[in-house]
């Protein structure tokens, strides 16, 4: 019994040790209803202005940039807010 359980954890630990490592991936763009990020790389190559007001405005919302981190790895950070007081109609969402 404990032969089998010896091969059996030896067969295991072989199987992970031949598997690659990999780190979790990070979308260039991900948000939710309260804000997002967008890659510096992706806010380089496109407009990114248009990405966030695009977003923020499918939940009603205007938006708010709060901080560019511009280097390799960094982000643009931005938060979706409610229309501001005085604003009779929703925000326009651009539909392409």
């Amino acid at each position: 019994m404990r032969k089998i359980g010896a091969v059996s954890l030896v067969a295991i630990g072989g199987m992970l040790a031949c598997t690659p490592v990999r780190a979790d991936t990070v979308p260039p763009f991900k948000g939710n209803d309260t804000g997002g990020i967008i890659a510096y790389e992706l806010a380089t190559q496109t407009d990114a202005r248009q990405l966030a007001v695009d977003h923020c405005a499918s939940y009603g919302k205007v938006v708010k940039f709060l901080a560019v981190d511009a280097q390799y790895g960094g982000y643009v950070s931005f938060a979706c807010r409610w229309v501001p007081y005085g604003a009779s109609e929703r925000p326009l969402r651009t539909l392409y």
